[in-house]
Formats: C-alpha cells, sequence, structure tokens
C-alpha cells in the first residue's frame, strides 16, 4: 500500500500537471490503461470510488505502479467510510466531488492528502478550516479559470486543481489563471482505445494532453 506522505504527494501532482481520472473502467483494462497513461507521462492517477471492485482496482493500479514516481489516488469520496476503504487499499490522496468535511477528517487521521471539491467562497473556507490540501474547484467550466484568481483572492496561495471540462484547447486558460495542476477524464482517456484494448492509442492521446500541459506551462 502506498499512502505516500502528503508533501511528496503535493509535488508529484504538481509535476504531472495534470491528475488522470480513472472512471467506469473495466477491471481488466484499469492496469494496462494506467501503465499507458504512466508511460504517456502521467504521474497522477485517481480511480473513482463508484461502482463495484473500486478498491481492488485502486489496490491493482496501485501494485503496477509501485516501482515508480506515480501516486494513485481515490476519487468520487463521498463519505468517511469510503475514504477509509480507499486509504486502507493504498490511496495516496483523496478527491471529493464536494466539501465532505468527515472525508477530510478521515484522511488527515491517516496522513493522506484530501482534495475536497469546492465552489464557493464559504466552501473553501470550510474545506481549509476543516484540514483539506488542495481545492478541487468542480466543476470548473461552469465558472472558468478566472474563478481560481477569484478563490485566491481571499484566500492566498491555495492550491487549487480545477476538473470538470477541462480540454486542449482551454487548459492554457486555467494555469494562467493560477491552477497548480488539473483533472482530466474525457479529454485524457480514449474510450474507443480502452474499449479495444488499443494501448498504444491511449498513451497517444494521454501524451497529446501532456503535452498541451506542458506548452501551457511554458507560456
Amino acid at each position: 500500500m502506498a499512502n505516500t506522505d502528503k508533501r511528496t504527494v503535493t509535488n508529484r501532482i504538481v509535476e504531472s500537471g495534470v491528475i488522470a481520472v480513472l472512471r467506469g473502467i473495466d477491471e481488466e483494462r484499469i492496469v494496462p490503461v494506467s501503465r499507458a497513461l504512466y508511460d504517456a507521462g502521467v504521474t497522477a492517477l485517481e480511480i473513482t470510488a463508484e461502482g463495484t471492485r473500486a478498491r481492488e482496482k485502486l489496490a491493482a493500479v496501485d501494485r503496477e505502479l509501485a516501482d515508480t514516481d506515480a501516486v494513485v489516488g481515490a476519487g468520487t469520496v463521498l463519505d468517511a467510510a469510503t475514504a477509509q476503504s480507499m486509504i486502507d487499499a493504498g490511496a495516496s490522496f483523496v478527491v471529493s466531488p464536494y466539501t465532505a468535511v468527515d472525508v477530510v477528517e478521515t484522511c488527515n487521521r491517516h496522513g493522506v492528502l484530501a482534495a475536497p471539491g469546492v465552489m464557493t467562497p464559504t466552501e473553501a473556507a470550510t474545506a481549509m478550516e476543516a484540514g483539506a490540501d488542495v481545492l478541487k474547484m468542480f466543476p470548473a467550466t461552469t465558472v472558468g479559470p478566472g474563478h481560481i484568481s477569484a478563490l485566491r483572492g481571499p484566500f492566498g496561495d491555495v492550491d487549487i486543481v480545477p476538473t470538470g471540462g477541462i480540454d486542449r484547447d482551454n487548459v492554457a486558460a486555467f494555469f494562467d489563471a493560477g491552477a497548480v495542476a488539473v483533472g482530466a477524464g474525457g479529454a485524457i482517456l480514449d474510450d474507443d482505445a480502452i474499449a479495444a484494448g488499443d494501448m498504444d492509442g491511449v498513451r497517444e492521446t494521454a501524451a497529446s494532453f501532456v503535452d498541451a500541459v506542458e506548452d501551457a506551462r511554458e507560456e
């Protein structure tokens, strides 16, 4: 089980620039898909907790990438019990779609990075007071890149990871606005290639998004 320390996890997420959100991928596909993503340059992978055998999927990906610099976390975590289960399976970070204080508290007890979802200043304040390490701005494209600077104005240099609708065309605007990384699902994962078992196609699509992230951060 990984459960890497928070500072290391934060650094790796920032270095990666993108958290790949793996949602709805079959158990027999998720390990080769994760390896293809890593080979494309993605070092932060989020296994979503909904559906069956999410814990087993996360543990399998964690084992596959144990000898690399990747960090594997859990996403769509809605309650403390699910957070505990995914932490026990090896999650190095836990992401929620909303400001789930009980999830943050569970993460803090185990020294695991917590990234609750926020949209409003009140939610951001609640998350930070609970001990959140990173704020997931979700859904990002509903409010746009400017919302990052709007939140950072009163709260200072907080780490914000916008997620939801991020793609190659708009990713630069979110980094320009102050994002430390972005979360991406559909833009980084080729569903057709996954269904066909075409890991070269998975890798190529992911690499294209990684290139867009690198270009955005160099501007």
